[in-house]
Parts: C-alpha cells; structure tokens; sequence
C-alpha cells in the first residue's frame, strides 16, 4: 500500500521511503526506476510487469504528467489484457490504493517527479 506521496520528492510504500522513481509488482517494491527513454514510456520499461500479468497497470505519469505512454504501448497492454490507467502520479497513487483495496491484481510504475 502506498501510504505517501510528496510532490516530485519521495514515495513511502509499506514504511519505506523511495526518493527515486519506483515500480510495484505482486507487492514487492522495484526501486531505482529508469526508462529507455526518459519520460517516453517503452514495452522494455515493463516488461517485468507484463511478465508477471496483473490485470490493471498503474502509470503514474509524474506530478505534472511529463511520462507519455505512447500507442504502442496501450496496444501491447489491451492485446495482453491488462487494463491501463495513466494519471498523474498522485492520483495514480490514490487509484492504485482504491484498486488494490477492491482486490484487484493490480501492478504500478511511478515517476515521482515532473
């Protein structure tokens, strides 16, 4: 469960503070979080996420929604079944926590800033 976000700073999951961009699979916390291409979202930046096949991805796209999550993207997600709800991070945060409380499988990727 994400217990804080703090605008472009810090992200407390399950107790623990995360100061870089983060990804959450099957509860366990991947920290250190970095794309191929910075804020443009590729299949290789979640492919972990893939693999393990939730049925919701979370895409928090950054405090100001700087991270694009481009066509091909979605189209590889919607072909493999798994939902998409991209939104700035804080809300994403929120969704995330709603989505799991309901006891969905439900997977998140967060960029903490911009």
């Amino acid at each position: 469960m994400i217990e804080q976000y703090i605008t472009g700073s810090h992200m407390t999951v399950d107790g623990r503070r995360y100061t870089r961009d983060l990804k959450i699979i099957d509860g366990r916390v991947t920290s250190n979080w970095w794309r191929q291409s910075g804020h443009r979202l590729s299949s290789g930046d979640i492919a972990d996420i893939m693999s393990a096949g939730p049925e919701i991805l979370v895409i928090g796209t950054g405090y100001a929604g700087a991270l694009r999550v481009p066509g091909d993207v979605r189209r590889l997600l919607k072909e493999r079944n798994i939902r998409l709800v991209a939104e700035q991070t804080r809300s994403a945060s929120e969704t995330y926590n709603r989505l799991l409380a309901d006891g969905n499988r439900v997977a998140g990727a967060f960029h903490l800033t911009c």
